[in-house]
């Protein structure tokens, strides 16, 4: 395997509207669709050799040296005509992987994605901080593209995106765009998150908040007057704030609980679920849109297990639960109740929510 397999592999991948392409010694390539991992049974898996002379050809030097060290490098790969890739090489058992995920051109809209009314509001947000939260693969970087390209549309203003690296690309429409890439472009996130705020944002993207320093530093920016989109590798809205908060020393926690109860607008969970006709996949949402009961909560760590029923009882403010998204979908007819039911966070309450809206006969299994 050398490079010219490595591009016509990417084109396979692109040409079956998949996400990730694995690479790995001994094994035949494998492709992400639709969430499933597929092998390529009449491609050959690459030997040592080829794994290695690949990640050394496309890394540039500073990045091969620092691979060589530590033995993990996140980086980006461009195909003329094609399109940019995401790219992480690993060592396993001392042999190279890699694993390419394709980066959209642009960015898709709510509409495309089926995202909620709800979502479009938090991006009108003038200022505060936003979190797109889920699992690795939920479609986090897919829904704050959206995000960002409806204010790119719609609102004069200069957005500033912190990447590692940069997913999506954007072009200036009504708003000025900045991305930067770590490593290429700033050295890390809270470099350039500092860097930012001098550089006249009124939208600053933060790819992935990793460390104290990081949350806290956007967390200041979204009290002064800015919007912060971030993302967190959480699965409801309760753990996002518990993490947030733990990021924290536990003589800081008070204060940080009274800075997130002021500057969070709201924060959107996903899960991606199969749709009925195996097209592709849905999001399901979590939606916590932050209101004064909300902001209590936050601050009140003895009323954090109130937060569930306060999003369960929001429908007012555009907040719902997973389950609930999960009976719309249904509704809809754009998911089955098998599907819903390996998502749901309590298959049995789904079940009992469906028979109460008479979408599963009473007693049903």
């Amino acid at each position: 395997m050398n490079r010219g397999d490595l591009d016509r592999l990417l084109r396979r991948l692109a040409d079956a509207d998949g996400s990730d392409l694995h690479l790995k010694v001994g094994s035949p390539p494998r492709i992400r669709v639709n969430g499933d991992l597929f092998r390529l049974q009449d491609e050959t898996g690459p030997q040592p050799a080829d794994l290695e002379g690949i990640a050394r050809e496309i890394m540039h030097e500073r990045l091969w040296t620092n691979f060589e060290e530590h033995h993990e490098a996140d980086f980006a790969y461009a195909i003329m005509g094609l399109g940019r890739f995401r790219v992480n090489a690993y060592r396993q058992r001392g042999s190279v992987g890699m694993v390419f995920r394709l980066v959209r051109s642009s960015a898709r809209t709510f509409e495309d994605l089926f995202l909620p009314e709800p979502v479009r509001r938090l991006a009108d947000e003038q200022r505060g901080l936003v979190l797109v939260t889920g699992p690795t693969g939920s479609g986090k970087t897919t829904t704050l593209a959206a995000m960002v390209d409806h204010i790119n549309r719609t609102r004069e203003c200069h957005i500033v995106t912190i990447e590692d690296p940069i997913e999506v690309l954007h072009r200036d429409e009504v708003a000025a765009i900045s991305q930067r890439e770590v490593g290429f472009d700033t050295e890390s996130f809270i470099t350039a998150l500092r860097a930012a705020l001098r550089e006249d944002p009124d939208v600053i993207l933060v790819g992935e908040m990793r460390d104290t320093e990081t949350v806290a530093t956007a967390l200041s920016a979204a009290e002064t007057g800015h919007l912060v989109f971030s993302t967190l590798h959480t699965i409801d809205c309760v753990e996002t704030i518990n993490r947030i908060i733990d990021f924290f020393p536990a003589n800081q926690q008070k204060q940080a609980r009274i800075s997130l109860a002021g500057a969070l607008r709201g924060t959107i969970c996903q899960r991606l679920v199969p749709t009925n006709d195996g097209s592709g996949r849905v999001p399901a949402l979590e939606i916590m849109v932050v209101n004064g009961r909300i902001q209590q909560s936050i601050s009140d760590p003895a009323r954090g297990t109130d937060i569930n029923q306060i999003i369960r009882e929001g429908e007012y403010y555009g907040m719902q639960t997973f389950d609930q998204a999960l009976v719309n979908l249904l509704e809809q007819g754009m998911i089955d109740l098998r599907a819903a039911t390996q998502a749901a966070s309590n298959p049995h309450d789904l079940r009992v929510a469906l028979q109460q809206r008479g979408l599963v006969p009473t007693g049903a299994r």
